[in-house]
């Protein structure tokens, strides 16, 4: 057995604790800030405490809960050396996913896994999440950095979180309330969001573009257009939710698997959703993708969301108030299509006319798309 002379300690192994602690100090106001009287033992905790006592008030409460990461965009924040927008991508991935049913999400934790804690790196992170969450309502409660040397590159990190929410069980959305004769609201997206880098990553290298490259068709540059932040819907939903005069049966996130895929997993077995593919303008970044790469549409619909971030399922005599509100807050919306009934439906597919269904494992309801995407 060989010694080595000199003493190998954590910091010599590539782990600065140091550096940790302080990015905690850099970060810790900007956590504070999403935490509301419900959130107790501050920053800094084993664990993220949450007051409870407000869902003595639910009949039956049920709590919902999901987790997510941001995928290969992290890349990008890297290469551009800009960290405090992806927060933002990473909260309206886990949040927006519980929302769907129609649950407020209470609190977030978050994590992670850096290559070297740079404290200013880590701190810019955690307040793009903590900043997403309170445009969501959503308390950071905590987290955890980890540093990993020799399995991560010094400027290396990936992100990942966790969200609990609460909705009241006779409140709960999803296929059982959506019938023939509703209305798909589409709620727009604010750009890529955060599914489909590894296609729109591949694109550009092939293409041999550089993030600093200035794009007119989009008014800026590449980079600049590729790290716009997810638009996190978590409140808008909730305030649709919680109309009257709307009634919203359904909403569904449209991320990885694109707009059919994920519309599917909200439908019933029996109904069909009409998608009208002209209904909307695709947002620049999607067609540069499609002709850059040569990526043919159908490819494009089944990973990018195309302009739609999120769908909002209700009857028919709720869609103004709808519209009205989601104007309101500031996020487009229009009519995208309808739900029928099966046998209300040829679902003979061809021409213009695709069909989509039993998508991730759920087989309800089917998705019919009709007509072309329009580009300008």
């Amino acid at each position: 057995m060989t010694t080595s002379n000199a003493p190998i300690t954590y910091a010599s192994a590539g782990v600065d604790t140091e550096a940790g602690d302080k990015a905690v100090e850099l970060m810790k106001d900007a956590v504070r800030a999403t935490h509301g009287p419900q959130v107790l033992g501050g920053v800094g905790g084993f664990a993220g405490l949450y007051d409870a006592t407000a869902l003595t008030r639910y009949r039956k409460p049920l709590l919902a809960s999901s987790t997510d990461g941001v995928g290969t965009k992290v890349a990008l924040a890297q290469a551009l050396d800009i960290h405090d927008t992806i927060g933002f991508d990473l909260v309206g991935m886990v949040v927006d996913d519980i929302v769907v049913v129609g649950a407020e999400p209470l609190f977030m934790t978050d994590y992670i896994a850096c290559g070297s804690v740079v404290p200013e790196r880590i701190a810019d992170i955690v307040r793009g999440i903590a900043a997403a969450c309170s445009v969501a309502g959503t308390a950071l409660v905590g987290g955890e950095t980890a540093e990993h040397p020799g399995l991560l590159d010094p400027d290396e990190y990936d992100v990942a979180g966790a969200a609990t929410g609460v909705v009241e069980a006779d409140a709960l959305l999803g296929p059982d309330r959506v019938q023939a004769g509703d209305v798909l609201l589409a709620m727009g997206a604010s750009g890529l969001h955060s599914n489909g880098y590894s296609l729109v990553r591949r694109v550009i290298s092939v293409a041999g573009w550089e993030l600093d490259r200035d794009v007119p068709e989009l008014g800026r540059t590449l980079g600049a257009e590729l790290l716009e932040p997810t638009r996190v819907y978590a409140a808008d939903c909730l305030a649709l939710a919680r109309a009257d005069d709307v009634g919203v049966h359904a909403f569904t996130h449209v991320t990885g698997g694109g707009l059919a895929a994920n519309l599917a997993r909200v439908l019933p077995a029996g109904l069909v959703a009409d998608v009208d593919r002209s209904s909307w303008v695709v947002p620049p970044v999607f067609d540069m993708v499609r002709r850059l790469g040569s990526v043919p549409w159908t490819d494009l619909q089944n990973t990018l969301n195309l302009g739609v971030g999120m769908v909002a399922v209700l009857p028919a005599d709720g869609v103004d108030a709808a519209r009205r509100l989601c104007t309101e807050r500031g996020v487009p919306a229009w009519e995208l299509g309808v739900v029928r009934g099966a046998e209300d439906v040829d679902l003979t597919a061809g021409g213009d006319v695709e069909i989509v269904s039993g998508t991730k494992g759920v087989h309800g309801g089917g998705v019919r798309l009709i007509g072309d995407y329009r580009t300008s």
